[in-house]
This record gives structure tokens, sequence and C-alpha cells, in this order.
């Protein structure tokens, strides 16, 4: 699929919206309540359910982009017993165009949310200087 180059055609970045994809599972609504609830503008998009690779920047329109990425067996075990491998990789490749241009890449795996959360403040933080 060809998408438009990434300088145009796209609304301008809201100053300060972080968004957050990821797979099922990967901690999305958890991290974006928590930012919220810290007076960051966060918005979870559910990237991984749409064929339109853009969604993340039409949507949401993020100055920063987080990508929360988790293993099939993490995503079991938080409840999705039902993925198998096949549509974990078809949400992959979905979220592949996020993926490629995420500012923050967090692999939940061996994360609480707690040390999910932190890793994503520090990094808006000291990275991109911005605090709620």
């Amino acid at each position: 699929m060809t998408c438009v180059d990434d300088d145009q055609g796209f609304p301008d970045a809201i100053e300060g919206r972080v968004a957050v994809v990821g797979v099922c599972a990967s901690g999305k609504t958890v991290l974006v309540e928590k930012l919220r609830a810290l007076g960051y503008d966060a918005r979870a998009c559910a990237q991984e359910h749409s064929y339109v690779p853009h969604m993340w920047r039409l949507l949401v329109r993020p100055q920063i982009l987080v990508y929360l990425e988790a293993s099939l067996e993490i995503v079991q075990q938080r409840g999705r017993t039902f993925f198998d491998t096949a549509y974990l990789q078809e949400q992959r490749h979905r979220l592949r165009h996020a993926r490629a241009h995420c500012d923050i890449r967090v692999n939940t795996d061996d994360l609480d949310e707690e040390e999910v959360l932190g890793v994503v403040i520090r990094t808006l933080k000291e990275n991109f200087h911005l605090v709620a």
C-alpha cells in the first residue's frame, strides 16, 4: 500500500499531544489513562485494527507517537487467549507505519504499568521537554 509522503497531506500535529499505538493488550488504554491523570494530552489510537497505515496522523494528530509492543505469550496472559501468531502478525503489519514513525518504543513484556509509565514520562521529559 502506498501512502502520502510523510511531510505532505497531513493535518498539523497538535503541540503537546501524545498518541499511543500498539498491539492489543500491550497496555495502550492503561498508559493513556495514567498520562491523562497526570495532565498530558494523551490519546489511544486503535491503529492495529485499521488498514489505513497513517490513521494515527489523521485522527489523533500527535506531536509524539508512542509505540507499545508485547509478545504473543504476554498478550495471551493478559486475556487475549484466542490470539495466535498469525493474528498478532496481522496487527503488527497494520502497525508498521506507526512503528516506523514512532518517537518512543517500549516493549511492555517485562514491565508493569508503573514501569511503562515511568519509561514514557522520562523520555517525554528528557528527549522532548514535554511536561504535563
